[in-house]
């Protein structure tokens, strides 16, 4: 179990149930220089996105261009980011976690920093009786279908400039999963998402869920959330 074994640290978690992706961007950036500058502490920013995908470090053309088209008439948008990863899309329905954090205080690096988000969010979802799990190949949290089966079911892709991390992650609670059909998710082939909605059978609250991963995100990286 991975947690947290220095003292607890001041952070806040900042809130915004819809924000758009370039606005998101653009208050990533500003906090993380905040943060270089010691202006900010460590910070969580929990949101949602408008459907778009976004293209990370390692993506391929064969990973989204072929259907491209058909994902643009339905209205998605396409941003390039500086994050690791491939492609993935994000919409309503996707709790989108952007963690700005001092790494060197939590992590002795960017494998183990993966590892505890991944952490955080196997923990979220065992509050739904969900066993998430880590995939020997790849990165993010899945659901284990069958014996040879995992479905993906949250994805991570992170940068660190400067020793302050940026992105993070993304938890697919409600959000419409058919765009995932047109692409190769984060460049897996064959990859099949999924959702805590389609495991469970029924529509989750967000508020509900963005309250849990606060609370794991604080025990797994020994942080103590400040009110604003």
């Amino acid at each position: 179990m991975i947690s947290s074994s220095h003292s607890p640290q001041p952070g806040m978690v900042l809130v915004f149930p819809y924000l758009p992706y370039g606005e998101a961007w653009d208050l990533q950036q500003s906090l993380a220089a905040q943060r270089v500058d010691n202006d900010r502490p460590d910070m969580l920013v929990l949101t949602e996105h408008e459907p778009v995908l976004t293209l990370g470090r390692t993506t391929k053309p064969e990973h989204w261009e072929p259907r491209w088209p058909e994902l643009r008439d339905k209205g998605i948008r396409l941003h390039q980011t500086g994050r690791g990863g491939s492609v993935t899309y994000h919409g309503p329905g996707q709790i989108i976690g952007y963690p700005i954090l001092r790494l060197r205080k939590y992590c002795s690096g960017p494998k183990t920093y993966v590892q505890k988000l991944e952490e955080v969010l196997i923990r979220t979802l065992a509050e739904w009786r969900i066993a998430g799990c880590r995939h020997e190949s790849f990165r993010g949290v899945w659901v284990r279908t069958s014996d040879t089966c995992l479905e993906k079911i949250a994805s991570i892709g992170v940068r660190i400039s400067r020793g302050v991390t940026m992105h993070g992650f993304a938890l697919n609670v409600n959000v419409d999963l058919q765009p995932f059909t047109l692409l190769a998710p984060c460049g897996i082939e064959g990859c099949t998402m999924t959702s805590m909605a389609r495991e469970l059978g029924k529509s989750l609250d967000s508020h509900v869920i963005r309250e849990q991963i606060a609370h794991h995100f604080g025990e797994v990286f020994g942080i103590a959330w400040m009110k604003e």
